[in-house]
């Protein structure tokens, strides 16, 4: 694994969160929001956590820095914080999987030496770029080359670098690993997360 000051975190909070009817980032999970769990886990492996995507957006002490452009979709969120990094990687980790942990993002970061992104594979086979490791001298031009473009897709990007894809079977032997992917875009599954959550 890199050395904890070679990684940063960023949680994407940039979504209008027009499927669920209210602000996703302050769905609580027990004492806590997504957020705050997912920074958790972050603090795990990087002492240096930013939210991106929104005009003073606060969760607690951790810093935050809006897209650089609006109504863009998480690729600009991955773009400034790709922008914004001082290491050589960066954990981009998007809001709503309240069930990440640290033996994920340890796991991503185990392969991280020479591939541009290393991206987790669901266990239904699709690539997950929303929890992923990227090499910042890499994938900030390449990211900036697909907004150029007219792209919006997170895809868009991988398109461009030689990421490595860590099919399931390299992460299911992990705690919580069958969750790790659960996306809370809808009340229902805000009420089916709480239930897994307790």
């Amino acid at each position: 694994m890199l050395p904890m000051l070679d990684v940063q975190g960023f949680i994407l909070v940039g979504g209008e969160s027009s499927r669920m009817g209210e602000d996703k980032t302050r769905l609580r999970f027990g004492e806590r929001t997504s957020v705050e769990l997912i920074a958790r886990a972050l603090q795990h492996v990087t002492p240096l956590v930013t939210t991106v995507g929104r005009l003073h957006y606060k969760v607690g002490a951790l810093p935050n820095i809006p897209d650089l452009r609006q109504r863009w979709g998480p690729l600009a969120g991955m773009e400034a914080a790709l922008r914004h990094a001082q290491s050589r990687y960066c954990l981009i980790v998007a809001c709503d999987f309240p069930f990440v942990n640290q033996s994920l993002f340890k796991r991503l970061l185990a392969f991280a030496d020479d591939p541009d992104a290393v991206v987790p594979m669901q266990d239904d086979g699709r690539p997950q770029p929303l929890c992923a490791a990227y090499r910042v001298e890499t994938c900030l031009p390449s990211v900036e080359s697909a907004i150029a473009a007219g792209q919006h897709s997170p895809r868009a990007l991988l398109a461009q670098v030689q990421p490595r894809y860590l099919p399931f079977s390299e992460l299911s032997d992990l705690e919580g690993s069958s969750n790790f992917f659960f996306n809370v875009n809808t009340p229902e599954d805000y009420q089916r997360a709480q239930r897994m959550f307790r």
